[in-house]
């Protein structure tokens, strides 16, 4: 832990039973919330670290002299540390906040296309999330950007044979995500990092799903950015944040105008601030970091591989369950994959097995989960996806399955 404490081993109960709204019910059932990869739930400590802030210390950050103002600049500040001690950072000056993953991904492209010339290539994959998608078609729409992909093997894991071969003179950037939240896949990030450098690109690694499950390691992986958001990471909406290196962020230009991102401003001229606050242009989200620093000193408490250990028992129990059912049909099996069940059911639409599952308690996702390309890759017009947190248990895996055959058995 950040304060020198032991790291704790990890009981599952323990842990759920820190979250207020695991206990509550859905149309007379016990929840069963499987949903955590679109946005995990909440730990008291969360809740309490932002009521505090709210009820007995809460002021605008960096601007002010009297007290209210130093702690929470205290406490926000602190809370980039948790960021840096998190991703292994250099220092908690290569961290910007920003309002999630998606706007962080903006951010970054929104720099670096002010260099994109026509014809630059930019390399993204077949499993990305939309947030690292469209960014980069803006810029191939604005700024003559040739997008190449990187395929997805039947497995699920990237064609790494393939990413070599797109990779050359004009490749400017490379953007994948460390863990798919489709397909629970856990990208060879540091391989595709140092491939990328080899021809001079820059890497960006779209670390919304990693962030929690991949124990992201900055320096070990070499990026020159890492996004991520705090909501999946058991913190609040509203907060994100962007690693870049020192060299990456001293050469981006700033995204966004207004007070803080500047050192001084005249009739004439402008000089923006050093990084990280020149990315940090007015209000920054103060309560949501606060909060966000408390999930991630929360998460700090226990050990990474226990915590990931038992949510792969907890997917594996469940899929045990659903073995040698011929209507099931999972997406996603490479090896190493995080704790993530995408599936479709034959004969019934995954908007209606969500909907029936819900009746007896069960949330799962339903739809394209924000990855059109790697649908239309695995021919899927929907899907619906069981993703498992640290707070689910054996028990949650077998309500999954005995609703999923319920569901079933509903349009059989």
């Amino acid at each position: 832990m950040a304060d020198g404490s032991p790291v704790t081993l990890f009981d599952p109960y323990a842990a759920r039973a820190q979250f207020p709204i695991l206990s509550r019910q859905v149309n007379g059932k016990p929840l069963v919330y499987l949903d955590s990869a679109a946005s995990a739930q909440k730990p008291r400590a969360v809740i309490d670290a932002m009521t505090a802030a709210m009820e007995g210390s809460y002021a605008n950050v960096h601007r002010g002299l009297h007290t209210l103002a130093n702690e929470t600049t205290e406490a926000f500040e602190a809370a980039r540390d948790g960021v840096a001690r998190l991703l292994n950072a250099e220092a908690s000056s290569n961290i910007v906040w920003t309002k999630g993953g998606t706007e962080a991904i903006n951010l970054v492209a929104s720099g670096l296309g002010q260099s994109i010339q026509p014809g630059d290539e930019i390399i993204v994959s077949q499993m990305e999330h939309h947030s690292n998608i469209v960014p980069w078609h803006m810029l191939r729409e604005r700024r003559g950007a040739v997008l190449r992909w990187i395929p997805v093997l039947d497995d699920g894991s990237l064609d790494m044979a393939a990413y070599a071969d797109l990779l050359g003179t004009r490749t400017k950037v490379v953007a994948v995500t460390h863990m798919s939240n489709v397909l629970g896949t856990i990208n060879p990030v540091r391989a595709i990092t140092e491939m990328a450098h080899a021809v001079g690109a820059q890497v960006l690694i779209d670390g919304c799903q990693g962030a929690v499950h991949a124990a992201p390691d900055v320096q070990a992986i070499g990026c020159d950015f890492y996004a991520f958001t705090g909501h999946k990471l058991y913190g609040p909406t509203g907060v994100g944040a962007l690693y870049g290196t020192v060299e990456a962020l001293e050469a981006l230009p700033p995204y966004q105008g207004g007070g803080e991102m500047i050192e001084t401003v005249t009739e004439d001229a402008v000089r923006y601030a050093q990084p990280p606050h020149r990315f940090e242009a007015g209000t920054p989200p103060i309560l949501e970091a606060i909060g966000l620093g408390a999930a991630i000193e929360w998460l700090s408490r226990f050990d990474h591989d226990a915590v990931a250990a038992h949510e792969r028992a907890v997917y594996d129990h469940a899929l045990a369950r659903l073995d040698g059912l011929n209507w099931l049909r999972v997406i996603g099996a490479a090896e190493g994959k995080g704790a993530i069940l995408t599936f479709t059911v034959e004969g019934a639409h995954a908007h209606d097995i969500a909907q029936v599952m819900d009746r007896y308690g069960v949330a799962v996702r339903a739809g394209l989960h924000c990855a059109e390309p790697l649908a239309k890759r695995f021919g899927l017009t929907s899907s619906a996806r069981a993703s498992f947190a640290l707070y689910n248990t054996l028990e949650d895996a077998d309500a999954f399955a005995d609703a999923l055959i319920k569901a079933r058995e509903f349009f059989a």
